[in-house]
């Protein structure tokens, strides 16, 4: 994890499913074709977000998700691509 500014760089390994994107799998790195990224975008307030962008036709996978020290849901793109949403729930220093 990097923080720049305002901005966090947040690389994650691969990992099964969790309860917040159930049946969904982010592999590791694999040579040729295979896609192992998302985009990640962190919100000031997911619950406010969650409720706007669904209605303005955003797909969640789950509702936003309480894991302790964050709040997240994920999405996809119109194109089927994860984004994951999420709100920091511990301050940071």
């Amino acid at each position: 994890m990097i923080k720049l500014s305002n901005s966090w760089l947040i690389m994650n390994p691969g990992g099964p499913p969790t309860p917040d994107k159930p049946e969904i799998s982010v592999v590791n790195h694999q040579a040729g074709n295979t896609v192992s990224s998302f985009m990640n975008l962190r919100v000031a307030d997911i619950h406010s977000c969650y409720e706007l962008w669904s209605s303005r036709g955003a797909e969640f996978v789950t509702p936003p998700i309480d894991r302790g020290a964050e709040i997240r849901c994920y999405m996809r793109d119109p194109d089927g691509y994860i984004i994951e949403v999420g709100q920091t729930t511990v301050l940071q220093a």
